[in-house]
């Protein structure tokens, strides 16, 4: 006899990650720096940025600062507008319970924040 499958407690929190330069980590040359647009899987907001800067690490990023946007619901509660290839993205990361990075902005020239005005959490 198959036991019932148990809900999972997990959600999807969207979260933009800055990032600083390191050995080894990928980010193109005379790069200062990106901003890594992320979905991650957690049972709170806490866990999902616990695995994610603990992935970046792993991919021999340096995570400087981490601002959370909430859930889906949440998202949408506060008016923002999600198209539906980001929420696929957004169901792929709970699917697989994992870290789904969804855009990356490099910075340049000494940049060090994207302008919430060009961000597509708007």
């Amino acid at each position: 006899m198959e036991k019932p499958q148990k809900k999972s407690r997990q959600q999807v929190y969207t979260l933009l990650v800055q990032v600083g330069r390191k050995d080894g980590d990928g980010l193109p040359e005379g790069a200062t720096g990106a901003a890594l647009m992320i979905y991650a899987s957690g049972v709170d907001e806490a866990e999902a940025v616990r695995e994610t800067v603990a992935i970046l690490k792993q991919a021999d990023l340096a995570p400087l600062d981490v601002t959370g946007y909430g859930t889906l619901a949440e998202r949408e509660a506060q008016g923002h507008d999600i198209a539906q290839d980001e929420r696929d993205l957004m169901q792929r990361a709970l699917d697989e319970n994992s870290v789904v990075v969804a855009q990356m902005t490099e910075f340049y020239n000494g940049e060090e924040c994207l302008d919430p005005d060009e961000s597509s959490l708007n």
